[in-house]
């Protein structure tokens, strides 16, 4: 069971590397890795396991971030209508976006950065994405508003790239002109 004290923190260089592609079909330590990732985030979303192991909540889990710097995301988070979205992908990549930009108004936060960094963090408001299943299976998901958000979050981390990163450092807070604001 991944706890916080295997997740890394920022300035660890695997946060800044590309990480590998995944070969398929999946070795079974590659799954194990990626189941591990999933329930991972469905246990910090847990009050009662949460508190018991000290884990800080998550929505999304990305291998580099147990420094394992492989092609694989976990994704557990629900929309406002509560559709669930829960998802263990590996080699997930962005195949189309729309050309419309969202944010969280609240800012974004990542279990590897443990202080609070605020500003707004441009994202595309829609992506469809490609990936594999646990089994290996192609997958391909369309997704619009914080699911799209987290996805895109997880899928810099394989990219050694950090929400911050996509910040505007002069003007944080600045709203970004024709987004969608996604309240959190």
């Amino acid at each position: 069971m991944i706890t916080m004290t295997d997740i890394i923190r920022d300035g660890h260089p695997t946060l800044r590397k590309v990480a590998e592609e995944v070969q398929l079909p999946p070795a079974q330590e590659d799954k194990e890795i990626l189941t591990s990732l999933l329930e991972y985030v469905k246990n910090s979303q847990d009050p009662e396991i949460s508190a018991r192991y000290g884990l800080r909540g998550g929505v999304g889990l990305a291998a580099p971030q147990i420094n394992i710097s492989k092609r694989m995301i976990a994704v557990h988070t629900t929309d406002p209508n509560g559709e669930l979205f829960s998802y263990a992908l590996f080699n997930p990549r962005i195949i189309s976006h729309s050309v419309e930009r969202s944010y969280i108004t609240s800012g974004e936060g990542c279990l590897s950065v443990d202080e609070n960094i605020p500003g707004f963090v441009p994202r595309y408001a829609r992506v469809t994405v490609k990936g594999y299943d646990l089994d290996g299976n192609e997958i391909k998901l369309r997704l619009k508003g914080l699911p799209a958000v987290v996805f895109q979050h997880e899928i810099d981390h394989l990219n050694g790239i950090m929400f911050y990163d996509h910040i505007d450092q002069n003007e944080p807070l600045k709203p970004i002109e024709d987004a969608i604001p996604i309240e959190r």
